[in-house]
């Protein structure tokens, strides 16, 4: 399992598979968005880039990189913002631009062995997650359906050879769990994926940066001489 991820989904459409198999992200509302959400930087458009290739999201010379796909009835960002071991602590901005009917929160970082998840519907939070492969960071509200076969022990972490787990190692490992996520939610995975779901390489989202505007100096105009002004009249 190697995808990093960290992207926020915005979903009011129904089947957000069904959106993202048949249309392309308009370029125009994802610039929109991001100019609503930081009125005070300028936001320029940069090239189309596959979903599965943003996870390297970050800053390039001092400014902020996102990548923005708008499909309709379902949005999806993708930047550092969201690599939150506590997803739940997410701030309310993101939840009030765009407000849709759910919100969720998907990362997963290959390098520390964690994963995390969210879940708000309607702007309330319903289910949070967030854990490495022996600690905890959040386990907010009733699991899903989907995650029962996790806790049940039906996905074991594997150990190497003659290495004792801890005795606090979750039955499971997170970014699995994350995994599953992204199936139950939005119809694909970047790891593990079933012969019928979408591939995230078909996937498209705009990449923009954030930079802070260069102030406008004013030069203010050359007076006219009195001579001038006379010679007017």
């Amino acid at each position: 399992m190697s995808a990093t991820v960290s992207t926020l989904w915005y979903v009011d459409a129904p089947d957000p598979v069904a959106v993202l198999r048949e249309f392309s992200p308009d370029r125009d509302a994802a610039r929109a968005l991001l100019s609503r959400l930081f009125p005070e930087f300028q936001v320029d458009p940069g090239a189309r880039v596959p979903l599965a290739d943003a996870g390297g999201t970050g800053e390039d010379d001092g400014a902020e990189q996102f990548r923005v796909g708008s499909y309709p009835g379902v949005t999806v960002v993708s930047s550092p913002r969201f690599a939150l071991r506590h997803p739940s602590e997410l701030p309310t901005m993101w939840l009030r631009t765009p407000a849709a009917e759910r919100t969720c929160l998907l990362a997963s970082d290959p390098a520390g062995a964690w994963g995390s998840f969210a879940v708000w519907e309607c702007g309330r939070l319903r289910r949070g997650f967030g854990a490495n492969t022996v600690e905890f960071f959040e386990d907010q509200g009733i699991p899903f359906v989907w995650e029962r076969p996790f806790w049940a022990g039906e996905h074991p972490l594997r150990w190497p050879p003659n290495v004792p787990p801890p005795p606090e190692s979750l039955p499971f490992h997170p970014r699995k769990l994350v995994e599953e996520a992204h199936g139950a939610w939005l119809g694909f995975r970047y790891v593990g994926r079933r012969d019928d779901e979408l591939d995230p390489r078909n996937i498209d989202t705009w990449s923009f940066t954030l930079r802070t505007p260069v102030p406008q100096i004013s030069v203010p105009a050359p007076k006219t001489s009195w001579w001038r002004r006379l010679a007017a009249h």
